[in-house]
């Protein structure tokens, strides 16, 4: 089983403030991902549930960004399939102070970097907390309601998000141990970049 995330008791964290992941995934966040649910299988996840390795895009999501709800479909079916790369083309970081956009190119979500590697092994832990059981078939049917869109940046609870008809809080929630509904509050933020819509966070609250 994964340790928890650091300062956390126990394997089910009592509170937390806004955890993110944007680009890179937060190795804060993935381990506490990880802590809700591996522990409720006693065992590391199978080989099903590993990220895909290189750059095959055979089966992938088709990339859309059209809208903020295509964006967190594409991501979240891609995360669901073992396609960190296809997930990362549709993630960035928004620009702050100096620091210009920085949007998931092929060369970097494809490439052999750190954070590139880092990046897909933290969102291949995502997959077994967003895979619903049964597990779907080998192409969820991933749906995001329509939500306001705020200027250029949109939120999308959890419970807009369906996988094959579940809902993704409630998918998460089942592959928890220790946690009563009601506790975990979770939502993805969207932001539109040169024109397109990308996910720049994913935010897990549970308490």
């Amino acid at each position: 089983m994964s340790p928890p995330a650091e300062g956390v008791p126990g394997m089910v964290p009592e509170s937390y403030s806004k955890k993110t992941v944007g680009w890179i995934a937060g190795a804060a966040l993935a381990a506490m991902v990880v802590g809700v649910t591996a522990c409720s299988k006693g065992t590391d996840s199978p080989a099903e549930n590993k990220p895909t390795a290189g750059t095959s895009t055979a089966g992938a999501p088709r990339i859309r960004q059209s809208t903020p709800g295509e964006a967190v479909a594409t991501w979240v079916t891609a995360v669901i399939k073992g396609q960190p790369n296809q997930a990362c083309l549709v993630m960035a970081q928004p620009a702050t102070g100096s620091s210009p956009a920085r949007v998931g190119t092929p060369s970097m979500c494809d490439g052999n970097t750190s954070e590139a590697r880092e990046m897909r092994d933290k969102l291949g832990r995502f997959r077994t907390s967003f895979t619903p059981k049964p597990p779907p078939t080998s192409d969820p049917k991933v749906e995001v309601a329509q939500v306001p869109v705020i200027g250029d940046k949109a939120v999308v609870p959890a419970d807009k998000v369906t996988i094959d008809g579940q809902a993704l809080d409630q998918v998460i929630l089942s592959n928890s141990t220790g946690l009563q509904p009601g506790q975990l509050h979770v939502k993805t933020e969207s932001a539109k970049i040169d024109n397109a819509w990308y996910v720049t966070a994913f935010d897990l609250n549970v308490g």
